[in-house]
Parts: C-alpha cells; structure tokens; sequence
C-alpha cells in the first residue's frame, strides 16, 4: 500500500469520520472500523480463533519455562502459573483489541520468562521477580512516552540487534533442552546427552520425537505447527501412560491424565503477589541489570512485530506509520506490568498474530476475539496440566531455531560486526545470562570500532552503555578492592 492511500485513511480514523463509508453501520463496526478497513465481522472472528490456535501453546510453554525453584526454595504450582499466563494474555490481548484496535495478540514472552527463570528467580523470590516484571514494563511506558524508545533503537547497531535476538533464541533452546531431559550436567563434561551420556526413558524420547514432528511439520508450511506437535505429543504420552508402558513417576510434572473434572476455577494465587524491595542481598547494581536485562528482552522484538504485521494487514505505510502505533507500542509496555501483577511474567506481541491477518483480520475485533478464548482457558486448567512437560519443552527448541534465522542479515566477514555478535550469541546460553552476553557484545564493539580508529561511530548512547557493562563485569573486584562485601 502507498504512502498516499494509508495516510487519508488514518486520519479519517483518527477523527472519527463516517462519511466514507454506507450509513447504518453497527457500534461494532463503526468502534472497530470494520467496513472502513475492508473487512468483515466474520472475517475478523475468523482471523482470532486462527491467532488464538497459532499461540495457544504458550498456555502450556510459560509454566514449564516458570516451574524452578526462587532464591527462597519455593516451587509455583503448575495450575496457578497456567492461571496467570493465561489471564494475562486475556487481559492484555482484549486492551490491544479495545483501545489498540489493530489485529495483535499478546502473551508471555518467552525471552522475558527465560531471564525470570534462569537470571532472577535464582537470586530473588517470586513477589521480587514479579516486582521486577511491573518495574521494566513501566520503564518501557516511559521510553514510549518519551519517545526515547525508537531512539534507543536507533542508537544500537543493527547487527547487535540481530545477535541479541539469536542470542535469546540459544538460551531459550538450551532451557527446552534442560527441561526436556535431552541434556543434562556431566560428571566430566558441563553438559552431557541425558543423565548418563544417553537418552534414558519414554519420556525424553517422546521429547526428540514431539520435537522432530514440529519441524516436519514447518518444513510442510503446516498452519499451527507448534500446537500440532504439542497436541500429538500429549496425545501420545496419555496412551503410553494408560498403557502402563511408562513408570509414572518418569514424568517430570506427573502422569499425563486428567484428575476429576475437565473443568475447575482458576487459581488466582499469584496474582498481586508483589513485592517492591528487600534486596539487600544482591545489590542495587545486580538490580538494575535485572530491570535493564527484562528491557532489553521485551524491547527490542515488538517493534518489529507490531510494525511487520501491521504492515502484512496493510494498515502501515513504507515507512512504518500505522494507526494506533503509539497506542500499540504503549500496551505492549503495560504487558510488563500487567504480567508481573499476573503472576506469569511479562507480555509482549506475538508474531503470531501474522496468521489471523492471513485469514482477512484487520481490526482490533480479532484481538478481543483472542484474548476472549484465553479467557476461556481460565476454566480448562486442568487439560492443559496434561500435557508433559518434555513434550511442551519441544517447542522451546523450535522457537530457539526460528529465532536464529536472524543470522542471515549479519555480515560475518566483517570483524567489527562478526566478534562482537559472536560473543553476545555464545555467551547467553553459555553463561545462562542474557545480560552477560549483551555486555560482551556491546563493550567488543566499542573496543574494536576503537580499535580501528573509528570512536565516533559508536555514538553516546554505546559509549554510555559500555561504562555500565565495565562496572558490571569488574563490580567484584572493584568491590573486594574497596572493601565492600
């Protein structure tokens, strides 16, 4: 679409006007902009449910990423953390829908919920870590509102971009690994294929199995691959289970089968279980690198995301304008807060909305038409508690494959861009840190751009960036040097 057809139209939008299009609309569609944006009441039903099946599976995914222990030895129960993802995928998805009014869904970001589970969880209870969820989803608001965001955005290199985004791909393919049973610590080897050097019991077997059938799948441009693969995977292990083929106690989260009713309340337990403080034992500096490492995990997709399926629903110029785009940009910022006060972690859009545009979605009706199934998944707990751990954990490994495809856009013969993308990609699954493999990227770029005599085409932003990731790196020493304990 030019730049000529979208602007006349957003601003016909903006002002509400009604003049170019047949009297006698419903609300519904004159709320929406249905007519106006080309579309149908069906189509935009249809378009929902199809979103809804492409992202479901995150429903099962979060809970599995969430279930390790927090720094007080607190294990969350699984049909709570399902409770919370969901509702805030509810929540969130239906205020895109009402108050965006473009065709995004949202839910837990796994790259967020990878750095709560691995990063902050082990140093902070679970209150502290939600805390932390409202906390960057406020900075987020903040950076919207300020308009410092695309700034931010434009001040890092676009090749760091990329490697940030493989970089999150591998750790969270290495926690689907951990979780699926496929890898495990050696005794002569930090990692090692199953407990003993092999693959032991159905369970991880069904894990390789539930995670080969997804990529046959892809490979067959399979709508709703993941939640196939996900589904059969279930299917497969409940049989095996009634069978008495597998020792039930094999399962990493119980037995595959349904306890009583298919239908329950949710439990809301986690939702406001916050806490802002108490965290003496770590440091105001490890704080702030937690704030600034959950930023940079939900920060820099979403734009891409909203602006690329905007652009796919042909509501975006050539140039990224679309309407509602400050408006989309600033939810996907409350996603933070709203899945922190949850219970389910940070939110964010999901690329998947891209398939309920391919079915004619266009307006925000889909998106209340998602958020209203998450709703329903409130009251089918115990379903979703099916499914096995090692058979959700496969789909960790996919998205981690997806998310490496960025590798094609990084220019490797260039050494200033190779290195320092190198090391942001290796060192987070690696190091089990997303902030450590940010901070070895940015302060390699810096150096080596300097290096090559070329300081001024780092920028201010960098320069500043790097002191921050210097003092991170050398705050023990700096510490042990000074004293301080």
């Amino acid at each position: 679409m030019t730049q000529q057809s979208v602007e006349p139209r957003t601003t016909a939008e903006d002002a509400g006007a009604g003049s170019r299009v047949p009297a006698g609309r419903s609300w519904l569609d004159r709320y929406f902009h249905i007519t106006h944006r080309g579309s149908t009441v069906a189509r935009e039903v249809r378009g929902g449910v199809t979103t809804f099946m492409a992202m479901a599976y995150i429903v099962l995914l979060n809970p599995v990423i969430l279930s390790g222990k927090d720094a007080a030895g607190d294990t969350l129960g699984q049909k709570a953390l399902i409770t919370a993802t969901a509702l805030a995928a509810a929540v969130t998805t239906l205020l895109m829908g009402f108050v965006g009014k473009v065709p995004l869904a949202l839910a837990a970001g796994l790259s967020v919920s990878g750095v709560i589970a691995g990063q902050v969880a082990p140093q902070l209870t679970w209150p502290q870590a939600m805390g932390m969820c409202v906390m960057y989803g406020v900075v987020i608001m903040l950076l919207v509102v300020t308009g410092l965001r695309e700034m931010i955005m434009n001040a890092i290199p676009l090749a760091l971009k990329h490697a940030i985004t493989m970089g999150i791909g591998l750790f969270i393919a290495i926690i689907g690994l951990v979780k699926g049973g496929f890898v495990h610590p050696g005794e002569a080897t930090p990692l090692t294929l199953g407990p003993a050097g092999e693959l032991a019991g159905w369970p991880v077997l069904l894990f390789a199995g539930t995670l080969l059938l997804i990529f046959m799948l892809q490979a067959r441009n399979t709508p709703g691959a993941i939640l196939i693969g996900i589904v059969t995977g279930t299917v497969v292990a409940a049989v095996l289970n009634a069978a008495g083929v597998v020792d039930p106690k094999q399962w990493a989260n119980g037995a595959p089968e349904l306890h009583g009713s298919a239908v329950s309340m949710p439990d809301f337990s986690l939702f406001g279980d916050l806490e802002f403080g108490g965290w003496g034992e770590v440091g105001a500096m490890t704080v702030g690198m937690i704030v600034f490492t959950l930023v940079l995990a939900g920060f820099f997709d979403a734009m891409a995301t909203i602006i690329g399926v905007g652009t796919e629903a042909k509501l975006a110029d050539d140039k990224g304008r679309m309407p509602g785009l400050s408006k989309a940009l600033f939810i996907d910022g409350a996603g933070g807060a709203i899945g922190g006060v949850a219970g389910g972690s940070g939110q964010t859009v999901f690329v998947e909305s891209a398939t309920g545009v391919g079915e004619g979605a266009r307006t925000g009706l889909a998106s209340v038409v998602t958020g209203a199934f998450f709703a329903a998944c409130l009251f089918f707990t115990p379903i979703t508690a099916i499914v096995p751990q090692e058979v959700a954990s496969a789909a960790l490994v996919v998205i981690g494959a997806m998310m490496m495809t960025n590798a094609r856009h990084v220019d490797w013969t260039d050494r200033a861009t190779a290195i320092p993308v190198f090391l942001t990609v290796v060192l987070m699954p690696f190091t089990y840190s997303i902030t450590a493999g940010v901070a070895a990227g940015v302060i390699s770029y810096v150096a080596i751009k300097t290096a090559q005599g070329k300081p001024r085409e780092v920028g201010a932003f960098m320069w500043a960036l790097t002191a921050v990731f210097v003092v991170y790196f050398a705050l023990n020493p700096i510490e042990s040097w000074l004293g301080v304990h």
